[in-house]
């Protein structure tokens, strides 16, 4: 992959669909998940997000390019998801069919589940800075909103994250406070 950031026309250069797919899918899922905490709409919007791309083959100038288009592709077909009539008028039969994603520690668990309680709007500007390294600046031209605002949902949402870390640590009972340095340390980071 870090060959593609350094070519010029990546459209180009690929053979087919499947490069794209490797190169970008993991990005594109990720991103759905965090915004939708559902699987299987996550795979919706995944091969939504791929099936655009193959109706509208698009030519990026760049890897960047290409990853600017699928976040933001990624973020209007949430959005109509979430939008549309059959979404908002069904509800799961029970809460117990949705498997909890597991991770490799506790921590990781901790923090994943904390950020999946916050909102959507401030859980997307955090996946999209610390899990996909976009600038306030990128993130706003993506989400079509003000840097200021970028950067306002950014500190809003660490200070929403660490508080519900901090809870949970003081009712769990755990001493360590890892992850809650570890967002303190990075609160000046954009």
């Amino acid at each position: 992959m870090e060959q593609l950031k350094n070519q010029t026309s990546v459209s180009e250069n690929w053979s087919n669909d499947s490069d794209m797919i490797s190169c970008y899918g993991n990005m594109v899922y990720r991103l759905a998940y965090a915004r939708l905490q559902n699987r299987h709409d996550a795979d919706d919007i995944f091969q939504e997000v791929f099936l655009r791309y193959v109706r509208r083959a698009p030519v990026f100038e760049s890897y960047e390019h290409g990853k600017a288009w699928f976040l933001r592709t990624t973020i209007n077909c949430c959005k109509n998801l979430w939008m549309s009539a059959w979404h908002r008028k069904t509800t799961t039969l029970t809460e117990a069919e949705e498997q909890p994603v597991c991770y490799e520690n506790e921590d990781t668990q901790m923090l994943a589940e904390s950020l999946a309680a916050l909102p959507a709007k401030y859980r997307t500007v955090l996946h999209l800075h610390y899990y996909e390294g976009l600038t306030a600046e990128e993130i706003s031209r993506i989400q079509q909103i003000p840097a200021g605002t970028v950067r306002m949902q950014l500190s809003r949402g660490r200070t929403m994250l660490k508080d519900k870390l901090l809870k949970e640590q003081w009712e769990g009972g755990t001493a360590d406070a890892g992850i809650s340095e570890q967002i303190s340390a990075t609160e000046s980071d954009y």
